[in-house]
C-alpha cells in the first residue's frame, strides 16, 4: 500500500515544553472545579425530586384582637417534583455537560499547542543562526590565520590582512546579533511556558556535515487512503470533538427546556394543631395537597427558541469547522512534500559546498588560489549552510502545522 510519512508519537522536548505551558493555563488550574461542578449536577440530575424539599412553619392566634385564647401551629414539607420526561432530559444534559467539558478542554490544549508550536519552531529557527553564526566565525578565523601566515611570507598584502581581519569583524557582529535574537525567542517561549532549563545547543560540523536537526516531533507511516479530503481529519479530532459535545449539549438543553413548560409541581404534607379557645383541647388535622402551576405563553415560546438557536448555530459551526480543518490539512500535506523535496536539494548543495570550501581552503595554504576566491567560496558555503538550516526547520515546522491540523498534540 502506497504511504506518506507524517509525525509520530514520542516524547522530546516539544511535548515537554507543551505541557509545561498546559500546567501554567487558567483552565488547567480550574479543570478539577469545573469537573466537580459537572459531578455535582448529574448528582442533581440523579435525584428523586426536581430541588431540595422545603419545611412550611406558622402560627396564628388571636392575642391582639380578642384576646380568648384561640390557637393554631401548622407544620409542612414541600417536595418539588420533576415534570414528565423532565428528570430523564437533566440527566441527558448532565451528561453533555461533561461531555462539552472533556471537549472544550481538548480543544484549548490543541489551541495552547499551535502556540507553543509557533513559538518553539521560531526559537529552534534563531538558534540555528546562532550555530551558524558561531561557525562562520570560526571559518573566519581560520581564514585570518591563513591571511597572516601568508602575509608574514610575503605572499599576500596588507589590504589582504585587513579585508580578512574585517571578515573577522564581521562575522563577531553577526554572531552577537544572533545571539541577542535567540535570547529574545527564548523569551517569548518562556513567557508561555516557564523557564525551561537548559536544551541541547545548535551545533554545527563543518568538517562533518551541516546543522544539527533541531528535536522535533518524530515520523509515522499514514496510508495513502488518507490523501482524500473526506478521509485525514478524523473524527476524533480535538476541535470536532468540542463542537460535536457542544452542539450535543444545546440540543439536550432544547429538549429541556421543552419539556420545562412551566415550574415544577409540588407535593405539600402538613399538619395543623388547633385550639377554639382557652381551656379547649387541642385538635390535629393532617393536610396533602398538589400544587400545579401554570406554564405555556411567550416566555416560554424565547427560551426554545433560543435554544434552537443555539442549537442549529453549533451545527453550522461544527460543519465549517470540519471543511476547514479538510483543507488546511490538504494543503499542509502539499507542503509538507515541497519542503521534503527542498530539504533534499539544500542537503546536496551543503554537501558540495562544504567539499569545495575544503578543497581551497587547502588550496589557499597552499598559495594555490587568491583571497577573493576563498572568501566567494567561505560566502557560497555559508549560504548553502543556511538554507540547509532553513529547509530542515521548515521541514520540521511544517511536519509540526501538519500535525496540528490533524488535531495531534505534541509528543
Amino acid at each position: 500500500m502506497a504511504t506518506m510519512v507524517l509525525p509520530a508519537f514520542a516524547d522530546s522536548p516539544l511535548a515537554t515544553a507543551f505541557e509545561l505551558a498546559w500546567q501554567r493555563q487558567p483552565a488547567a488550574v480550574s479543570f478539577a472545579e469545573r469537573q466537580r461542578a459537572v459531578d455535582a449536577r448529574r448528582q442533581t440530575a440523579d435525584a428523586l425530586i426536581a430541588a431540595p424539599p422545603s419545611l412550611e412553619l406558622g402560627t396564628r392566634s388571636d392575642r391582639f384582637n380578642r384576646n380568648q385564647g384561640a390557637r393554631e401551629l401548622e407544620a409542612g414539607l414541600a417536595l418539588p417534583l420533576w415534570l414528565p420526561g423532565e428528570r430523564s432530559g437533566s440527566q441527558a444534559v448532565a451528561e453533555a455537560d461533561a461531555n462539552a467539558l472533556s471537549g472544550r478542554v481538548a480543544s484549548l490544549r490543541l489551541d495552547l499547542a499551535r502556540q507553543v508550536r509557533e513559538l518553539w519552531w521560531g526559537w529552534q529557527a534563531i538558534r540555528n543562526e546562532r550555530g551558524l553564526a558561531d561557525e562562520r566565525l570560526a571559518a573566519a578565523q581560520r581564514l585570518r590565520d591563513d591571511v597572516a601566515r601568508r602575509f608574514q611570507a610575503g605572499d599576500l598584502s596588507r589590504a589582504d590582512l585587513n579585508q580578512a581581519e574585517g571578515v573577522m569583524a564581521q562575522a563577531r557582529a553577526l554572531q552577537a546579533e544572533a545571539t541577542a535574537a535567540e535570547a529574545l525567542a527564548r523569551y517569548r517561549l518562556e513567557s508561555l511556558t516557564g523557564p525551561l532549563g537548559e536544551q541541547p545547543g545548535a551545533t554545527t560540523a563543518a568538517r562533518a556535515g551541516a546543522m544539527a536537526t533541531p528535536a522535533g516531533e518524530p515520523v509515522i507511516v499514514v496510508p495513502a487512503s488518507a490523501k482524500s479530503a473526506g478521509t485525514v481529519v478524523s473524527t476524533t479530532h480535538p476541535r470536532l470533538l468540542a463542537l460535536q459535545a457542544q452542539g450535543e449539549l444545546a440540543r439536550r438543553q432544547a429538549d429541556l427546556v421543552r419539556v420545562q413548560s412551566r415550574s415544577n409541581p409540588e407535593l405539600a404534607l402538613s399538619t395543623r394543631y388547633d385550639r377554639a379557645a382557652a381551656g379547649l383541647e387541642n385538635e390535629q388535622t393532617w393536610k396533602l395537597s398538589l400544587r400545579i402551576p401554570f406554564g405555556g405563553g411567550p416566555r416560554h415560546d424565547a427560551r426554545i427558541a433560543t435554544a434552537n438557536a443555539e442549537a442549529l448555530e453549533a451545527g453550522a459551526e461544527l460543519a465549517l469547522e470540519q471543511e476547514r480543518l479538510q483543507r488546511e490539512s490538504g494543503a499542509l500535506r502539499s507542503q509538507f512534500a515541497a519542503a521534503e523535496a527542498q530539504l533534499a536539494a539544500a542537503t546536496q548543495r551543503a554537501a558540495l559546498a562544504r567539499e569545495n570550501r575544503g578543497f581551497y581552503e587547502k588550496s589557499f595554504r597552499l598559495g594555490e588560489s587568491d583571497l577573493p576566491t576563498r572568501l566567494r567560496i567561505e560566502a557560497e558555503a555559508f549560504e548553502a549552510e543556511r538554507a540547509l538550516s532553513s529547509a530542515r526547520i521548515g521541514r520540521e515546522r511544517t511536519l509540526s502545522q501538519l500535525r496540528q491540523a490533524l488535531g495531534l498534540l505534541p509528543e
